[in-house]
């Protein structure tokens, strides 16, 4: 029988470590002992949305509320000491049967609360205690796969920057490694996966979490484009774009096209990428669109991307327009806030390390409407933003031009790194584009902070994605810094 309460350390550990493995100095770790490492339940929702499934581990997307399913894992990582690095960590299932649709793309989210494998439901965490949304709260994205329906095939997720927040103590106290797997394509009701579950007598079809401890061999080993350092010795060179991408691709020809959205990406090689105006269940795409632009980086840069979903309203696992951060390097720590005023807006950040150095990256999308309410917004973005270390940059959509009240706001504490560039010499435009513009004027920016202490601007540059015609993939034009870390 399965048990939520918590487990011994000595047990645990020795269980662990009779399963680990050392390679180049570091230690493998296997979890994946029902009851005493892993716990497990399906959420279903519908006319099951308050009863509990007890000792199933599925997923499905349906027309039918009452047959749609999430699976939901917990993984003792407690005896990991606080502090430990994490080298990686994989999360692998393997699917017992499946509906007749050949293949689903499904990702893996960090699970933000606790829950009773015995009693929670789609929504309940346990009784008598609801999740915030129901169908589970769902943090952070991990990583998204195609899954098929062929029993026997199995399926790998990066959760490391997951397990390496959870090590250091940032997400609480517990420090147990919480997953919801959840099937983000169109509905349709031959997507149901049954997975094996922790219970399953062969351990190799288990689902299983590999954590390697140790340092990796290179920091840089997620950002084959900034593995190597600047020639005139400024640092490690990290590449940031920030594109508002009009409703997930909507170019200037009226024509959607994310497609020509993510070659544009690709082609500058950036590291960390700030997508605004993505759109997720909605009128404009009725999928989860954070996910498809995932797959489609990596697919073309062949390299894992970590994201960050920043919903537009504050209601983090709803449809609707949003921001989203893609990382080549692991996200050590994810966050987001929603601003008092607007219809409303939000920001959202994540914590990277880039050659040793914590940087603190924040993306955001101001009221488009009103200027009052953009001033109050860029006054609590800055407030925000001031909770978090050095080093820190905002990038996004502000909506307002240089010399704006909201932009003199966030410019009294930080650089705008276009205007910096300009004066270095160091900005590119198209020659019919002197001033930078990245829309009808300067809207689109990338800032860096005052009190930062390991940036060194190397490059600005407003990226001319015109075609042969004059057609923009976006009616915004992408804005390329780049920075060397010190």
């Amino acid at each position: 029988m399965r048990t939520d309460t918590p487990v011994r350390a000595a047990a645990v550990c020795a269980a662990i470590l009779g399963t680990a493995t050392l390679a180049s100095a570091q230690t493998t770790m296997t979890i994946n002992q029902s009851g005493t490492q892993v716990v497990y339940t399906t959420l279903r929702g519908g006319s099951y949305a308050d009863t509990n499934q007890g000792n199933d581990l599925e997923t499905k997307t349906s027309p039918d509320s009452s047959v749609t399913r999430r699976a939901l894992l917990k993984f003792d990582t407690t005896t990991i000491p606080v502090g430990t690095s994490i080298a990686s960590a994989k999360l692998t299932v393997t699917v017992q049967s499946g509906g007749s649709t050949t293949s689903r793309h499904i990702t893996a989210y960090q699970g933000t609360d606790s829950w009773d494998q015995t009693q929670a439901t789609w929504n309940s965490r346990r009784s008598g205690q609801p999740w915030s949304t129901a169908g589970g709260d769902l943090g952070a994205r991990l990583d998204t796969q195609v899954v098929s329906n062929a029993a026997g095939a199995s399926v790998t997720f990066d959760v490391t920057s997951l397990v390496s927040q959870v090590v250091s103590g940032a997400l609480g106290s517990s420090r147990y490694t919480r997953i919801e797997l959840v099937d983000v394509d169109a509905v349709d009701d031959q997507s149901r996966r049954i997975f094996y579950t922790p219970d399953t007598s062969t351990a190799a079809l288990r689902p299983t979490l590999v954590v390697t401890l140790g340092t990796t061999s290179s920091s840089s080993s997620t950002s084959s484009s900034s593995s190597s350092s600047s020639s005139s010795g400024t640092g490690q060179p990290l590449r940031i774009l920030e594109w508002n991408i009009h409703h997930g691709g909507i170019g200037t020809d009226g024509v959607y096209d994310p497609n020509r959205i993510a070659d544009w990406v690709a082609k500058e090689k950036p590291d960390i990428v700030s997508l605004v105006e993505l759109e997720s269940w909605d009128s404009y795409y009725s999928g989860d669109q954070v996910a498809m632009y995932q797959q489609m980086l990596e697919s073309r840069t062949g390299i894992t991307w970590y994201t960050l979903d920043i919903q537009k309203y504050g209601d983090w696992s709803s449809g609707g327009q949003r921001n989203a951060i893609f990382s080549k390097f692991p996200l050590n720590a994810t966050y987001r806030y929603e601003f008092s005023l607007g219809d409303p807006r939000t920001v959202g950040g994540v914590t990277i390390v880039v050659n040793g150095r914590n940087i603190n990256l924040f993306s955001t999308h101001l009221d488009w409407v009103y200027e009052s309410n953009r001033i109050t917004q860029a006054g609590e973005l800055v407030s925000y933003a001031s909770g978090y270390a050095e080093d820190r940059i905002i990038t996004g959509d502000l909506n307002g031009t240089p010399g704006t009240t909201e932009i003199n706001t966030v410019s009294n504490a930080y650089t705008d790194a276009w205007v910096v560039a300009q004066q270095n010499g160091i900005a590119y435009s198209a020659p019919d584009n002197p001033n930078g513009n990245t829309r009808n004027g300067r809207i689109d920016y990338v800032f860096y902070s005052h009190g930062q202490q390991h940036l060194t601007l190397q490059s600005v540059t407003v990226v001319d994605t015109r075609d042969a015609n004059g057609v923009m993939p976006s009616d915004h034009r992408p804005l390329l810094a780049v920075f060397g870390v010190n």
